[in-house]
């Protein structure tokens, strides 16, 4: 069953980025109008004093200041608001503007010198630039209103720029949002069905970079799932099998009994098949348990020093006696001085045995068994179990792991159990924090694998 979607409380992705870029946006334009609003005024005094200064330079240059004055001059500038005055070489500052010179501007332009200032003239701030003259200096004053009136002008011209780029930034972080969350709302409804139990989806890798990474994880997580469901399919199916079997034999036999169709003399071989084939289901159904619990959050491990070599001396003699009654000749393989490691001996007993019975199964009469302990260069304690059995190809070593498959592969050629055991022994070692390796040839000609125990003591 699909699972329904659920929206977080902070809302969608797309709703999310669409808000943040747009605020980021709008912030910019604001900060960009306020810069602007800020400048305006500065920008139209600018513009005035420059104007002021080309007019003074016509005037400067005139032959007679005194003549020009009233006529000429207020022709010139009085439409635009400009008053002018005019200083004689004797100092003496004629006009209507001679107000908003100072004695220090006055004797300032008589030394030669140019001067742009600021002034109050009739109650009105005025902007003022005079000049040099041949015969005296010239004088223009521009008042403050003329200035605000353009910096108004130019502010209202900023007013459209600004919401046009408003707009602009909400339309582009809405364009930007559903390019971001595009794939990632796809790579969720993927996520939902195959939550759902559907597999050979397809998330498509398109996006950012993020989103194109959240892409491949799904669908390398869709190839591994379908893949592990498979196996377990394949594990379910050998186990329902093996366990079909014994029932069987069970059930024919128990039939057998209830109608009195045994013999009294097939009694007792009845009996040893009914015993054999419990005791074959018991051992299964212990493998599924054990592999069960391994899994499970509460195995416990209890880590305390222990003396390898006893422990391997111990396995050894527990399994000689049955190693003899199949022909084989186990051998043991430890160094002289002690070997202690922090570990739990019950579990490490316990791979030990389980590499050894599947040694003492597969290895022919007369070939080797050997148990090896010994110390690497690096300090850790190193296990070993090989066999002079036939051995295993690379591929058997890449799978062998895995609960049932080398069973399945060799059934029909060499003696097998129940499929579960070097599952165990694996999922065992992990536990245990140490690693188990394995290859497919050793010096005995069989399988060789090595247990690594982890540093410290």
């Amino acid at each position: 069953m699909r699972r329904p979607s659920v929206r977080a409380p902070g809302g969608s992705l797309t709703g999310n980025l669409v808000l943040l870029t747009t605020v980021v946006a709008t912030v910019a334009v604001l900060l960009a109008g306020f810069a602007a609003w800020r400048t305006a005024r500065s920008n139209a005094e600018a513009q005035y004093r420059e104007r002021l200064t080309r007019q003074a330079a016509v005037l400067s240059v005139a032959p007679n200041l005194s003549v020009l004055l009233l006529d000429q001059a207020q022709r010139l500038t009085g439409a635009t608001g400009v008053r002018v005055a005019v200083i004689a070489p004797d100092g003496q500052v004629a006009g209507p503007s001679a107000e908003a010179v100072t004695p220090r501007d006055r004797d300032a332009l008589l030394a030669g010198e140019d001067i742009s200032t600021t002034a109050v003239l009739s109650g009105v701030r005025v902007l003022v630039e005079g000049r040099p003259a041949r015969d005296g200096a010239v004088v223009l004053a521009q008042p403050f209103t003329e200035v605000d009136a353009a910096a108004d002008r130019i502010r209202a011209g900023l007013t459209v720029p600004l919401i046009a780029g408003l707009l602009g930034a909400a339309l582009a972080g809405t364009l930007l949002a559903r390019r971001i969350a595009r794939p990632l709302v796809g790579a969720a409804a993927v996520a939902h069905r195959l939550a759902g139990g559907e597999r050979a989806l397809h998330c498509p890798v398109h996006g950012p970079a993020e989103a194109r990474e959240v892409a491949r994880a799904l669908n390398t997580l869709g190839t591994a799932l379908e893949h592990s469901e498979g196996r377990q399919r394949a594990f379910l199916t050998s186990v329902s099998h093996e366990i079909r079997t014994p029932l069987t034999a069970l059930r024919g036999y128990a039939e057998a009994l209830a109608d009195g169709v045994v013999e009294p003399g097939q009694q007792e071989e009845v009996g040893r098949i009914l015993l054999a084939e419990t005791r074959r289901l018991d051992r299964f159904v212990t493998d599924l348990l054990e592999l069960a619990r391994l899994d499970a959050d509460d195995f416990r491990i209890t880590r305390e020093p222990t003396d390898l070599g006893a422990l391997v001396q111990e396995t050894a003699r527990a399994w000689t006696q049955q190693a003899r009654q199949q022909g084989l000749h186990l051998s043991l393989e430890h160094p002289d001085e002690p070997v202690i490691a922090a570990t739990d001996a019950f579990r490490v007993r316990q791979l030990l045995d389980g590499l050894l019975a599947n040694a003492v199964r597969h290895t022919p009469p007369g070939a080797p068994v050997v148990l090896a302990l010994r110390r690497t260069d690096t300090g850790r304690a190193e296990l070993q179990v090989r066999d002079g059995g036939p051995g295993l190809t690379d591929d058997d070593v890449r799978i062998a792991f895995q609960p049932g498959t080398l069973r399945d592969r060799y059934t029909a050629t060499r003696p097998t159990g129940t499929g579960l055991g070097l599952a165990i022994t694996h999922r065992l070692t992990e536990r245990l924090g140490a690693v188990i390796t394995l290859r497919g040839h050793g010096p005995e000609g069989g399988a060789h694998f090595t247990i690594t125990l982890p540093e410290g003591v």
